[in-house]
């Protein structure tokens, strides 16, 4: 088992890099039940879990960048069909599978960790909230959760689009190009929350910001902050100013690209939705080509 202490290590320890090619994760095609070893809060609304491994004397041997399934059997929601409901009992129950980035790097051997915030309608994430330690939860990996690898960003300019727990992918990420010497990247971050207590990761990029500031520049921008708070920083939701104020340039052609990862309506304002090639939104009017915008 790894000798980190709590999963919180995961979001207030250095980057580090370990890479693994695609192709050798502990989980499969098929979902495999793992262990539930841990959960530390780290705010009113999100969580770290750590999980054991299939086999717990090896990493997990995730890529990056990559994520992984979680499947449970669940209570049915209810619907709005009297039929549906007459038909469903107390008993009834569905199939909810949901994907996760770990934020754990393959430098730990034995469990992985994952940044879920607790959606109070969050199927998943309210059955990850409240299960025991100990108790099982079934994960599996496909070759359509494998993103963009480390060695195609490794040496262009990278501007982060995140909101809420889209920041995990990017985590994941930052722990290859700040944890080793070879990179060559730059990262420029804008990142969406509600309130600066809820900013998830922020002591972690905050630490990073300022030990690789030649690196990394991090840009949080609150769109419910309490107008009498102490907060400084920027306001609203990220647009076209601050994208041009603060990301990569579409003139910079190859050696630019963007990552966007949030929430749909995100997706919605700034780059088109997932599965779409085409880049819609803000980032087209600014005149990011499909070659330069990834979708996680």
């Amino acid at each position: 088992m790894s000798s980190a202490s709590s999963a919180i290590s995961s979001l207030t320890g250095p980057p580090i890099k370990a890479l693994v090619e695609p192709g050798k994760c502990q989980f499969t095609s098929e979902f495999t039940a793992v262990a539930l070893l841990e959960r530390v809060a780290v705010s009113s609304t999100s969580s770290v879990l750590r999980y054991a491994t299939p086999n717990t004397s090896q990493p997990l041997n995730l890529s990056t960048c990559a994520c992984i399934l979680a499947k449970a059997d669940l209570p049915s929601r209810p619907t709005n069909s009297a039929d549906d409901k007459e038909e469903k009992t107390d008993e009834a129950t569905e199939v909810v599978v949901r994907p996760y980035t770990p934020i754990s790097t393959n430098a730990e051997v034995g469990c992985f960790d994952l940044l879920v915030k607790h959606y109070p309608d969050g199927q998943m994430s309210q059955h990850m909230l409240n299960m025991p330690i100990g108790s099982t939860l079934s994960f599996k990996h496909i070759d359509f959760n494998i993103k963009l690898q480390y060695e195609k960003f490794q040496d262009k300019e990278i501007g982060m689009i995140v909101g809420g727990t889209g920041i995990t992918p990017m985590l994941q990420a930052l722990h290859a190009i700040l944890g080793g010497s070879d990179s060559k990247a730059k990262v420029s971050m804008l990142y969406g929350s509600q309130i600066s207590s809820d900013i998830l990761g922020n002591e972690v990029l905050s630490k990073w910001a300022a030990d690789y500031g030649d690196k990394l520049s991090v840009t949080h921008v609150l769109s419910n902050e309490p107008e009498d708070s102490s907060w400084d920083g920027e306001r609203g939701f990220i647009d076209k100013e601050l994208i041009e104020k603060h990301l990569p340039a579409p003139s910079l052609g190859d050696g630019a690209i963007i990552f966007v990862c949030g929430p749909p309506p995100m997706y919605d304002a700034l780059s088109g939705p997932r599965g779409e090639d085409e880049v819609k939104g803000v980032l087209g009017k600014v005149g990011y080509s499909p070659s330069q915008v990834y979708k996680f």
